[in-house]
């Protein structure tokens, strides 16, 4: 079984009926994988941002009844969690992978980032264009930064900022069948270099 990359048979965990059947298939498939993402990746973003980060592996320990639609590991500054400010994430759906980063609506830092990205708009469009910007982390539905308009930009960050509920993420989506799910080593490289991307919103 890979170390790093999902296959899928990962993705098709998510088509598993019942909590605890799909929670077993997590936690024997794709949870060694995000631990292992975790460890490589909290060293390589400590490295990169300059301060010391740690990877938080989703336990959905909360859910009693539905099964999670998905999973993930994120990164932080804070070693009890990562969901009250800005953070990195690589995770699944049933039917894509990403690595993102962004704020979610728990975060007391949305409106300071809001206005921080705000000022440094033109990052938007340095970044590779297929990436893809997620208004609502539970959801699998993002919007690639070439479908959007810089009004459409602007409104997604005036809404973090403004909104309680708000939340803006950006980053790479990967497909099933996407050629970096090809190797470890690739899927890993591929990862580091969306990383040295986003670093730019850090």
């Amino acid at each position: 079984m890979p170390d790093y990359h999902f296959t899928n048979k990962d993705f098709k965990i998510f088509d598993i009926e019942g909590l605890e059947p799909r929670m077993e298939a997590l936690k024997s498939n794709i949870r060694p994988k995000l631990e292992n993402l975790g460890a490589h990746f909290s060293e390589y973003l400590t490295e990169l941002t300059g301060e010391e980060q740690f990877a938080h592996v989703a336990k959905h320990a909360r859910r009693k009844t539905n099964p999670p639609d998905d999973t993930w590991v994120s990164f932080s500054t804070n070693p009890r969690g990562y969901k009250m400010m800005p953070h990195f994430q690589i995770g699944l759906f049933g039917d894509h992978a990403f690595c993102m980063y962004g704020v979610i609506y728990e975060s007391p830092d949305k409106k300071a980032a809001a206005d921080r990205w705000l000022d440094n708009f033109e990052l938007f469009r340095e970044f590779p264009q297929n990436y893809q910007v997620s208004l609502d982390h539970m959801k699998p539905a993002k919007t690639p930064l070439s479908g959007m308009s810089d009004e459409d930009l602007e409104a997604g960050l005036i809404r973090l900022k403004n909104v309680k509920k708000g939340e803006f993420l950006v980053g790479k989506v990967y497909q099933p069948d996407d050629e970096a799910f090809k190797s470890d080593d690739i899927f890993l490289r591929d990862l580091e270099a969306v990383m040295d991307e986003l670093v730019k919103l850090y």
